[in-house]
């Protein structure tokens, strides 16, 4: 397993995304290829001692796609940036993964011009797990596409389901499509015209509408929509568990000497909460519909987030997750509709 890094990806970049690589080498034993300015990565990997016997290596660039910058045009100008070139050592097969914390846009722009799409589909969307009270529900997209038809749509439960069966080993994962009601008449035209078509597919558990409520409970293990809605969610979701945690902290700093008392009891629990609440345990999301393994990190990933992503990419490859999807496409003739 060689996985590429975009070692300028991200707002703590160079510094933390090199700490999360090795670590991610010493614990799951994988060969890493930072991209980026090797000067730049060098003046950061000589504050890990050992690194050398890792199988660590670095690919050296000259160019970095900031946040702001379009997507698109940046990608096309910028031939020698590292998530570029990291992107191109996947197609070249010289890496089996590319992981990226800079901008997501870049990321995906650059999957879907080097790496290509997977042929039958429409767009690529992005599969991010969030924590709930029976494990995991995996939403996509959660910010690929902002606009997405319906079949685009079904592509997603299908891709989505896969995922769920073949890296978190959930046995014919339950989908669901988000909607403001569990009724199939529910919905705007784009809802009312994609839950036909689920119902349709024999490669899934398609289980009805999923209401934003499913989500944290775990009714349903795969949730589909397009990437505006699955973003707004997503980043809602992040933004309420901080603040549970920061409500919680509060109330037992002004709750006086018994809640005190009573937070030092509760303290293991307390952080196995926190653990699950906290986005850096899963720390990437893969971009299914491309045509080869791409794994789109937080900007604001910490070393930690980069080694769980890291594992990500391992498990996507290690679960064969493409070759599932290709063998699906085969199987069922609505899918192939890209319009």
């Amino acid at each position: 397993m060689k996985i590429a890094v975009d070692a300028m990806g991200g707002d703590f970049a160079p510094e933390q995304i090199v700490f999360g690589a090795v670590r991610a080498a010493k614990k799951y034993g994988c060969e890493i290829v930072l991209v980026g300015d090797e000067a730049k990565i060098r003046e950061v990997l000589k504050r890990e001692t050992g690194w050398e016997k890792l199988g660590i290596t670095i690919h050296h660039t000259t160019q970095v796609i900031e946040m702001d910058e379009h997507p698109a045009d940046a990608v096309r100008s910028k031939k020698d940036s590292s998530v570029v070139v990291a992107t191109k050592l996947v197609k070249d097969g010289e890496c089996d993964a590319v992981l990226s914390a800079g901008s997501t846009g870049a990321a995906v722009t650059a999957a879907q011009l080097i790496l290509k799409r997977i042929k039958g589909i429409g767009r690529p969307t992005i599969a991010t797990p969030i924590p709930t009270t029976k494990g995991v529900t995996l939403m996509l997209d959660s910010g690929a596409n902002v606009d997405s038809k319906p079949i685009h749509l079904v592509q997603s439960g299908m891709m989505g389901s896969i995922y769920a069966e073949y890296v978190f080993g959930i046995k014919n994962p339950r989908v669901g499509l988000l909607n403001i009601g569990e009724e199939e008449t529910k919905g705007n035209e784009q809802a009312r015209e994609t839950y036909p078509l689920l119902k349709e597919l024999r490669s899934i558990n398609f289980c009805g509408n999923a209401e934003g409520r499913d989500i944290p409970k775990g009714n349903f293990d795969v949730v589909i929509c397009d990437g505006f809605v699955g973003n707004v969610v997503l980043k809602f979701a992040e933004g309420l568990a901080k603040t549970i945690m920061k409500l919680i902290k509060e109330a037992i700093k002004d709750g006086g000497i018994l809640a005190k008392l009573g937070a030092l009891l509760l303290m293991p629990t307390l952080k196995k909460l926190g653990k699950r609440l906290d986005a850096s345990e899963y720390g990437g999301a893969p971009l299914l519909g491309v045509n080869g393994v791409c794994i789109i990190s937080h900007g604001s990933s910490n070393a930690k987030s980069i080694c769980s992503a890291i594992g990500v990419a391992n498990d996507y490859v290690n679960g064969k997750v493409l070759e599932h999807i290709k063998e699906t496409l085969e199987q069922e003739e609505i899918l192939m509709k890209e319009s």
